[in-house]
């Protein structure tokens, strides 16, 4: 069981991004849990029920064919028909077994998302509805597993039949030989109690075939999941890790997320030397994150190539790629850990000092140290005792820790009041010396002093250049700068 919890956690983590976006959390965890209870309950059956029969069955067999051959025939006849027609209507059972477990992941999943989203049910007061929603669900599950309840009574009832069947014919055949002095009174004794002793068994034998039907469909849907083919692979041979001072090269990409999906990018270009701190500017749906998507290969493009450092990102493993980007992104999702463990997530051999250190360059210490707990403090699911702000200071630290040669920020400021900002900033310029760095923000003042911004619109580079250059030249920037209001683009 300890190898098929770690074969199934190995086999969901190396899923893309795009796959645990499209699924919830809490339905895959239901379906890891319910694939290795199968694996317990259909070892149980074999062991403890199958075998056990087998042991029993074959010991009646042979005492019967030493004192009543004849009954045994009949008793052998019947135990093979039992068995076939018992297989038969449990593989009959399994597509009402696997509609019960879909829908009851299906529950799962809504009940996870809905206490993941209570505050939002309380601030519009939609208990109500949701209650409703989620006893619709419901609903659908209690007839699907109404259905698989209903088909396995029906097989209790056949086999209860088959039963009275051979019981009726053993003993009735039983008695005749006896009236023709072919067997003796103790020799019926002995067939009666052998029926009854092997008739538990027996009946276990068919409750147990339902029971890995049970197991098989609680099984298949993880199974499935396992089968699905990873849309973001590793290559066979991957490269040695080239990656050093951090150049970035865009090559005339081309990607749309899906086939039926508008395209973002068309020939898009873009070079970033290393070293160079680069604003992306844009409206929402502009393609900004979608490059950082690229570059760190949550997604990969479909035409043309990224390269760092002259190396084909695709031509690596992943791991070895986002080894080498800090990336901060817009809403930082934090382990219910401690503190300590979040921030050293980014350099897991890093020394408590260097943690500190990171933390007051992110002007995260001294929020920290008000915890009674102080680096210790567990921060919740998700990060949720936490403010915003802090959450995305204890991002920073961690990229500050990580070390790597390309920093990524995604609005990393954006959930930061004034005076915060204005702290980190000092920060983040010198996180950025030397580091070849990408900084998404609607708030401008974030890129005012970057070398370089590029304004991005409809998967375009339509200006670039400085701040100052692009103020001068009162295009699509300079009207961002002109409409915002305490640094925000209306």
């Amino acid at each position: 069981m300890k190898n098929l919890v770690d074969f199934a956690f190995i086999k969901l983590t190396n899923h893309s991004y795009k796959f645990f976006a499209n699924s919830f959390a809490g339905s895959l965890v239901t379906k890891v849990k319910r694939f290795v209870r199968a694996f317990e309950d259909g070892a149980d059956q074999i062991f403890f029920v199958f075998w056990m029969t087998f042991v029993q069955v074959t010991g009646v067999m042979i005492a019967l064919f030493f004192t009543a051959p004849k009954i045994a025939f009949i008793f052998l006849a019947w135990t093979v028909l039992y068995i076939i027609l018992a297989w038969y209507l449990t593989k009959k059972k399994i597509p009402y077994d696997l509609t019960a477990s879909t829908n009851d992941s299906r529950v799962t999943a809504r009940l996870a998302d809905v206490i993941t989203n209570i505050l939002n049910l309380k601030m519009f007061s939609s208990r109500k509805v949701e209650t409703e929603s989620f006893g619709n669900i419901t609903e659908i599950e209690h007839e699907a597993r109404y259905s698989a309840w209903s088909f396995g009574n029906k097989i209790n009832l056949i086999q209860s039949v088959m039963f009275g069947i051979l019981e009726f014919t053993s003993i009735a055949f039983a008695l005749y030989l006896w009236r023709e002095d072919i067997l003796s009174t103790g020799t019926i004794v002995l067939i009666q109690i052998y029926l009854v002793a092997t008739f538990q068994h027996l009946w276990d034998v068919g409750k147990a075939m339902g029971r890995i039907s049970k197991s098989l469909a609680d099984a298949s849907e993880l199974v499935e999941i396992f089968e699905t083919p990873v849309d973001i692979k590793d290559p066979a041979q991957p490269e040695p890790l080239r990656i050093g001072d951090g150049a970035i090269n865009i090559n005339a990409i081309s990607f749309q997320y899906g086939k039926d999906a508008s395209r973002v990018f068309k020939d898009f270009s873009l070079m970033i030397p290393a070293g160079t701190r680069v604003g992306l500017v844009g409206s929402s749906g502009a393609g900004k994150t979608t490059i950082t998507k690229l570059l760190l290969r949550f997604a990969d493009v479909q035409e043309g190539a990224i390269t760092i450092d002259g190396q084909d990102i695709r031509n690596i493993t992943q791991d070895d790629l986002r080894s080498k980007i800090s990336y901060v992104p817009q809403d930082p999702i934090l382990f219910h850990r401690s503190l300590l463990e979040n921030i050293a997530y980014g350099n897991p051999s890093a020394t408590e000092e260097q943690i500190m250190e990171a933390s007051r360059r992110a002007h995260a210490h001294e929020f920290i140290s008000k915890f009674p707990k102080g680096y210790q403090t567990l921060v919740g699911e998700r990060g949720i005792k936490l403010s915003g702000g802090e959450r995305q200071r204890v991002a920073i630290a961690r990229a500050m820790l990580k070390n790597a040669p390309i920093l990524i920020l995604d609005e990393a400021t954006s959930s930061l009041d004034s005076v915060s900002e204005r702290y980190i900033q000092e920060a983040l310029l010198e996180l950025m010396k030397n580091r070849t760095t990408i900084v998404i923000a609607h708030r401008l003042s974030t890129v005012k002093n970057l070398d370089r911004i590029v304004v991005i619109k409809h998967g375009a580079i339509v200006e670039e250049g400085t701040h100052d250059e692009l103020m001068t030249r009162a295009g699509i920037y300079a009207k961002f700068w002109e409409h915002q209001t305490a640094g925000f683009i209306k």
